[in-house]
């Protein structure tokens, strides 16, 4: 359920002698006040004294200490107060919680507007008045202490006191719009309060009240300084976070009772038992791993879905879709076994431990799944609390989707050349700055060299990248588009697979996250130390790569459009923010002034000046086709339709502006530079990260006003399929599929590349016996097929003895670099391509005394072939008089290397 939720701003706490509402003549508001207590025989006395301070000059007013069952003299204390002020006391004994004991003083209550605050001095009574007025005004049912609005504050606590309030805050967020609705502090009608009474237990009352109360409950947050307690004992405990848990889960619909669980828990014993003995039958009749565990699970999950419908979940309603929802369940219960068995194989643990691991993981899946979404129980949500909980598991789903098969899928050969960059550390290098070197630097020191080390960092960045999307669609549109946004950058294709695999475009799209989130507040908000905030996020974008330096060109685009804004400049926040960018750019520039300037002029002079002409632009928006798929490319639309709606031509501005600008001109940029040169896929990616939040504001609307079923059915089934395709693409990579073989593997998807090595060095080794000396092993392209022989033969073949085609004067990127000062003259040579024409050139026999034929070995995986490649072995390796082709690249390196020897010297 969602409530209508407003900021309350620019309210005033009264302090010293003010006049009465009575006195300036305006009615006099009546007001009850509860405080809950247990055991506060410190603090009572003050809390209560603070109360009749701050309220008995602006309200008629009583105030009911509603007790626990305190044994420490609390209620003696409060009742010394009772002969001469409105003070009662309701002892409610030991047994019940904070929400049922505020509940027993509201039904008791003499006033309509009721106050709940603690009895520990956190709450400041002078905001008691705030509160109140925002009630009586009649606009709205509920006014809440908010600590997470602008001017609202935690005195006191430390870090992990805020971390954990920030946590049951967000975890609630499905289902409130209100930032802080864990806050004890509110006032509220008493008939809303009432309502919540027949489901309310546990401590949030205020969070138990904003559910029941709905779409229907118009609610405003008032910020306050929320103070650490002086005196006595906290009793929020594990019992506590525990019932908060209980309180969430109710509101989900999920398990209600302990005999529903019973009852699941026992047919998913019964399947577990079931499920092994398939896989066990199936491994002896010897059927590999991959047939094993499919069967296993096809057999249990049918027998399941009987049983969870006639038994588990026998109380819920069936509905006619079901079935359908329970084979959706199905398959991402498959994938996410797949995962962990795949997992678990690759650590080398024993069989049986990667079948329990697997069926375990499938298990977690299926019962969320069932519980949840298949068999769910009767009450409905409102519609954006059933997109928000789906997000939300959409987003957990598809985060420990890819943590458990990162380890398991071979890298791709972009991944092995920057881990290669890893190895080799450096303030820049030629293709790229440095910032995905040191994140596979930093996965692989935790967790070795391994593909889950490489990828690591890749996940992470896709967390920044979301927590930095939401907050800003959030600022933009409010909570319920920056959930819809979070689904999108969960499920649209370039934002998946940033998350998955490591190369700059991870790194670069969190940067740009982050600058896009601290530019909206500094010139939207005119918060100026947010313009530090996005030099730091530009700056490390540019050490990630050079495209987001677009964000410079779209914020001045957006001042010239949007004059209001331009004050801003008049400030020294601005160029703080450009130092700041520059200063963590700046190793960087020193790593190419060192070298000629290497990197800057391929990723720049060189692209633009000396590019053959080719007319890209077709190619650019098949591209971007494929990066958004299908729902994207609709709300993509969609939202510019929008954005062209609401922005009057001759006065262009607001959000939609800011949003139209930083999406039109990094994409006018890349437009432009295809009109004559060609592009790359993933290069527009980012930048929809603009359009992002617009996007998912179309589907709010549409939920909203009931509008569009359509549109709404495409994203439903767009979403769901995108995260099916994922997961069993991710499981055909790991493990394969039942009668799908592997097509091209090595020049397509990440498959067979370790087995590849493995054949690779059988060759290495008979050469080597043959020779009697170690061979050159070198890879025939740029650098796929050099850099996955360094990574899957690491610990047997030095990283030295392993190049690209480079050794032969053609392109090979950073191994021009890496092996610009050695010669291999007389070496024996093994060439490894995936394509034959690769080592059939004419001019390759001239660079040694005698070379052999072109083999072909073929690749297999699982048993079952994956692909082949083609190698040749040269003997006595020697430079030609005339090198045709010979990278400039690699000669300005030398040059530069020789001189500075020189001057050494």
């Amino acid at each position: 359920m969602l409530s209508h939720v407003k900021p309350l701003r620019g309210t005033v706490a009264f302090e010293g002698t003010q006049p009465s509402e009575s006195e300036r003549g305006a009615p006099c508001p009546s007001i009850s006040i509860v405080v809950p207590t247990l055991n506060e025989a410190e603090n009572i006395d003050e809390t209560i004294g603070e109360i009749i301070d701050n309220v008995y000059r602006h309200f008629t007013f009583e105030i009911i200490v509603t007790d626990g069952g305190s044994t420490d003299g609390t209620c003696e204390k409060v009742q010394q107060w009772q002969p001469a002020h409105p003070v009662s006391l309701i002892q409610n004994g030991r047994g019940g919680s904070l929400a049922e004991d505020v509940l027993s003083a509201a039904a008791q209550a003499r006033f309509s507007i009721v106050v709940v605050l603690d009895a520990d001095g956190s709450h400041p009574a002078p905001s008691i008045k705030a509160l109140v007025d925002a009630v009586a005004s009649s606009r709205y049912d509920m006014a809440i202490g908010s600590r997470y609005v602008d001017g609202g504050a935690t005195v006191g606590w430390p870090f992990y006191r805020n971390a954990l309030s920030r946590l049951g805050a967000a975890l609630a967020s499905p289902f409130t719009d209100v930032k802080d609705p864990l806050s004890g502090f509110f006032a509220i009608l008493r008939e809303q309060l009432l309502d919540a009474g027949t489901r309310a237990k546990g401590f949030k009352i205020g969070l138990e009240t904003l559910f029941a109360g709905g779409d229907s409950l118009n609610v405003c947050e008032v910020p306050i300084s929320f103070f650490e307690r002086q005196k006595g004992k906290s009793k929020i405990g594990g019992s506590q976070f525990a019932a908060y848990l209980s309180q969430l889960i109710r509101f989900c619909k999920g398990t209600s009772s302990f005999e529903t669980l019973q009852r699941f828990s026992l047919v998913g014993l019964v399947g577990f038992f079931l499920d092994l003995l398939i896989v066990a039958s199936a491994q002896t009749l010897g059927a590999d791993i991959m047939v094993a565990h499919i069967w296993g699970f096809c057999v249990a999950t049918v027998c399941n879905y009987v049983a969870h419908a006639h038994f588990s979940f026998r109380d819920r309603p069936k509905g006619g879709m079901q079935l359908q929802r329970f084979v959706l369940v199905g398959i991402m219960a498959l994938a996410m076994r797949g995962g962990a068995i795949a997992t678990t194989s690759a650590l080398g643990l024993p069989m049986i431990v990667v079948l329990v691991a697997g069926i375990i993981g499938g298990g977690i899946v299926s019962y969320i799944g069932n519980d949840f979404y298949v068999f769910r129980g009767g009450g409905q949500h409102a519609a954006k609390t059933r997109w928000r909980m789906a997000t939300v598991g959409l987003v957990c789903y598809v985060v420990a989707l890819r943590l458990l098969y990162q380890g398991a899928i071979d890298l791709m050969p972009q991944e092995a050349y920057y881990w290669r960059y890893a190895q080799y550390p450096a303030w820049g290098y030629f293709d790229h700055p440095p910032m995905v070197a040191w994140l596979i630097w930093l996965g692989t020191a935790v967790f070795g060299d391994t593909e889950f080390g490489v990828r690591i960092g890749a996940t992470l960045c896709w967390l920044v990248t979301a927590y930095f999307a939401f907050r800003f669609a959030d600022g933009l549109f409010g909570r319920m588009t920056a959930f819809l946004t979070l689904l999108l950058l969960s499920v649209l294709p370039f934002f998946f697979m940033i998350g998955t695999v490591t190369t700059p475009d991870a790194p670069l799209t969190a940067a740009w996250a982050g600058a896009l989130y601290f530019l909206q507040r500094a010139i939207l908000q005119n918060r100026p130390q947010a313009w530090l905030r996005a030099g730091v996020c530009i700056g490390l974008g540019m050490l990630s790569k050079y495209t987001i330096a677009l964000l410079g060109p779209a914020t001045l685009v957006f001042l010239v459009l949007h004059p209001m804004h331009r004050r801003g400049l008049l400030t020294k926040w601005p160029y703080l923010g450009a130092v700041l960018a520059f200063v963590l750019f700046s190793p960087v520039i020193a790593w190419n002034a060192r070298h000629d300037w290497a990197s800057f002029q391929f990723q720049g002079s060189r692209r633009w000046a000396f590019e053959d002409l080719v007319f890209s632009t077709p190619s650019l928006l098949l591209f971007i086709a494929i990066l958004l798929g299908p729902v994207g490319l609709l709300l993509g639309g969609a939202g510019a339709g929008r954005i062209a709606l609401l922005s009057d031509r001759f006065d262009f501005r607001g959000k939609e502006a800011f949003l139209a600008v930083f999406t039109l001109v990094p994409l006018f940029v890349f437009t432009f530079f295809s009109l004559f040169h060609s592009v790359k896929m993933n290069w527009t990616g980012p930048v929809w990260l603009s359009l992002l939040p617009v996007m998912a504001n179309v589907v709010e609307t549409a939920l909203s006003r009931g509008t569009m079923p359509r549109l709404l059915a495409a994203v439903k089934a767009a979403a769901g399929g995108s995260v099916l395709f994922f997961a069993i693409l991710f499981h055909y990579l790991a493990l394969g599929l039942p009668l799908v073989g592997y097509t091209n593997g090595l020049r397509g998807l990440p498959i067979a590349w370790e087995e590849f090595v493995s054949a690779a060095e059988d060759i290495e080794t008979k050469v080597a016996a043959e020779t009697g000396s170690p061979p050159l092993l070198v890879g025939m392209d740029k650098y796929n097929v050099a850099s996955e022989l360094g990574f899957y033969s690491r610990g047997r073949t030095a990283l030295n003895d392993i190049t690209s085609r480079n050794l032969f004067g053609e392109s090979g990127l950073m191994f021009e670099f890496w092996q610009a000062d050695r010669s291999f003259k007389g070496r024996s040579v093994i060439m490894y391509g995936v394509k034959e024409d690769s080592l059939s050139t004419d001019g390759l026999p001239e660079w040694f005394e005698s070379i052999g034929p072109v083999e072909r070995r073929t690749v297999y995986k699982d048993r079952a072939a994956a692909g082949q490649f083609f190698y040749r072995i040269g003997y006595g390796f020697r430079k030609p008089s005339v090198v045709p082709g010979w990278s400039e690249a690699r000669d300005r390196w030398r040059c530069s290397r020789a001189r500075k020897s020189e001057q050494h010297a």
